[in-house]
C-alpha cells in the first residue's frame, strides 16, 4: 500500500542541504546488512503481512492520516530491533500511533507478526534506511516524538563515524518534530552515551529535559541524562546488563 498526500514534498531540497552526504549513492550508512538468521515464522510473517501493515519507502511525505484512518499523534520509531519494546509501547499507547523503521527482514518478521497477533492497527512498519524515511517521507514539524533505543553503538573507534546521531542527522530529526514533542535516545555503550549527549545538546532546536548539563571526560562523569521514562518498557538484554552492573543511558530532549 502506498499513501501519499497531494502536499508538496516534505522540505527534500532542504534536507539535502543539511545533509550534503545523505543520498541513495554515497551517505555512510548506521547498518550493515549480512544475511543474518531467519525463522520460518519470520519469512511467512514478513511475506504476508508486509502487504497489510508494512509501507514501502518513497521519495514523497507519508498521509498518517490517511494510513491509520484518523488523526492522532504520530510518534517515529528508529530501529526496531525484533519489535517486542515497539510492539509493548504501541499496545500501552492506543491513542498514538506508530510508525517503525527497521531495515533487517527477521525484525520486520518478528515485528509484523507481533502486529498481526496483538492486533495494534496503530502502528505501521517502513523497511528502509531511516535517513532516507526521515529526510524524504516526514514533513516538517509533523512529529510528536522519536524513540531511537539502543541503536548500534560501532564500538572501535574508526567506525565512530557510523554512528546515527550525528549532529546532522539531528538536525533533520529535529526539524521534523513538531515544537513541544520529543527526541528519546537510550544506549548501554557509555562513550556513545557521551556523544549522543554532546550531539543533542548542541542542536539548536532542542531543550533537554534532565536540567543542568555538565560535559565530562566520560559518561559516568556527565550530567545531563534522564531518568529512564515509564513508556520505555525495559528490554530482557538491558535488564540482564542492569544486574551485571552495566549502565544505561537515556536521553530526553523536547523540540523548542
Amino acid at each position: 500500500m502506498r499513501v501519499v498526500s497531494d502536499a508538496p514534498p516534505p522540505d527534500t531540497e532542504e534536507a539535502r542541504a543539511l545533509l550534503p552526504h545523505v543520498n541513495a549513492r554515497t551517505h555512510i550508512r548506521s547498518f550493515a546488512l549480512r544475511k543474518g538468521k531467519i525463522t520460518t515464522a519470520q519469512e511467512q510473517a514478513h511475506a504476508t503481512l508486509m502487504p497489510r501493515w508494512g509501507l514501502p519507502y518513497a521519495a514523497a511525505p507519508v498521509d498518517a492520516q490517511a494510513v491509520f484512518g484518523r488523526d492522532a499523534p504520530l510518534v517515529l520509531e528508529i530501529g526496531c530491533g525484533m519489535g517486542e519494546t515497539t510492539a509493548r509501547i504501541a499496545q500501552a499507547t492506543p491513542c498514538t500511533d506508530f510508525l517503525g523503521v527497521e531495515v533487517f527482514t527477521a525484525g520486520v518478521g518478528a515485528l509484523l507478526r507481533r502486529i498481526g497477533d496483538l492486533g495494534l492497527a496503530n502502528l505501521r512498519v517502513i523497511q528502509h534506511d531511516a535517513v532516507e524515511v526521515v529526510r524524504d517521507m516526514i514533513p516538517r514539524d509533523r512529529l510528536d516524538g522519536v524513540h531511537v533505543y539502543f541503536p548500534d553503538p560501532w564500538h572501535k573507534a574508526r567506525h565512530a563515524k557510523r554512528r546515527l546521531i550525528q549532529p546532522a542527522f539531528v538536525a533533520l530529526l529535529a526539524s521534523r518534530i513538531r515544537p513541544g514533542g520529543y527526541l528519546h535516545c537510550a544506549t548501554d555503550w557509555a562513550p556513545y552515551a557521551l556523544q549522543m549527549l554532546e550531539v543533542l545538546c548542541a542542536e539548536p532546536l532542542l531543550a533537554n529535559t534532565a536540567g543542568p548539563v555538565r560535559l565530562a571526560a566520560t559518561a559516568e562523569e556527565s550530567t545531563g541524562f534522564a531518568p529512564r521514562p515509564a513508556w520505555r518498557p525495559p528490554t530482557k538484554f538491558e535488564q540482564r546488563g542492569v544486574r551485571l552492573g552495566h549502565g544505561v543511558w537515556d536521553l530526553l530532549f523536547t523540540r523548542t
